[in-house]
């Protein structure tokens, strides 16, 4: 019975094994999704916090978004990531649920952040950081100062769809000029991360960018090019695309914002 039944599940698998090689199917993990895949379900982790009590953490970071973090639509709710959140940029603008249970000041119900930037000092590979407003919002009514003074505590996390109501910004770096042009990319509903952009002038061919770092991206611009540019993002998770069409005006300037419809 025993020989029978592992020479059956031994031709299975060479059966299978064979099918996967002619098929050139793979079976891959992807490292800017593992262990945190939308609708994957809550996953363990630890948060601190950092800034101000009721403040944004920081409104400068590594994903570039600046002052906006404290405005909507993140209004403050927002984290930095370790490693394995904030993945070199590609995690920045995704969305996260974190919650707490095992503290006496826990309510038990999420809240949702978005990474805007990292926490190189974190040795986990998942914690998250924690602006103190965002902190403070795990806590029972009248107990976030109890619950901020545990300073570092176990919670649960799952990433979940971005809702910002709101089309894409693009903010044009102040180093930008004529012959160079980059920009950050905030507000991209769903994923919310960023995996490829390009950039199409009025006059000439799209232009591949290259992340520069965060959520800046960057591309030389050939001598001649006119806008307005249209922009192309295409998220890691689901690689969805957005065409911003005419998003960047012809006579765009270095520190400028500029809205899109499109999301």
């Amino acid at each position: 019975m025993f020989t029978s039944h592992f020479s059956s599940s031994l031709t299975f698998l060479t059966l299978t094994t064979i099918l996967l090689l002619q098929t050139n199917y793979c079976i891959c993990t992807n490292p800017n999704s593992f262990n945190a895949s939308l609708g994957g379900g809550f996953l363990s982790a630890v948060a601190t916090w950092y800034g101000s009590p009721e403040g944004p953490g920081s409104t400068g970071g590594a994903c570039g978004f600046g002052v906006d973090v404290q405005n909507p639509p993140y209004n403050s709710l927002v984290s930095a990531g370790s490693n394995g959140i904030y993945l070199n940029g590609k995690g920045c603008g995704a969305c996260y649920q974190v919650k707490c249970t095992e503290n006496s000041a826990c309510s038990g119900f999420p809240v949702t952040v978005t990474i805007t930037d990292q926490c190189p000092g974190c040795p986990e590979a998942f914690h998250f950081d924690l602006s103190g407003k965002a902190f403070g919002y795990l806590a029972k009514q009248g107990q976030a100062d109890q619950l901020r003074a545990a300073g570092q505590i176990n919670v649960q996390y799952q990433r979940v769809a971005c809702n910002y109501h709101t089309g894409i910004l693009f903010k044009i770096d102040a180093g930008s000029n004529a012959n160079y042009m980059a920009f950050a990319i905030e507000f991209v509903s769903g994923d919310g991360d960023i995996g490829a952009v390009q950039l199409l002038p009025s006059n000439t061919g799209a232009i591949n960018m290259q992340q520069s770092w965060g959520a800046t991206w960057k591309a030389d611009l050939p001598n001649g090019t006119n806008g307005p540019y249209t922009v192309k993002v295409t998220t890691i998770e689901s690689r969805r695309t957005i065409t911003a069409t005419n998003v960047i005006p012809a006579n765009w300037s270095p520190g400028k914002y500029y809205h899109s419809g499109a999301n």
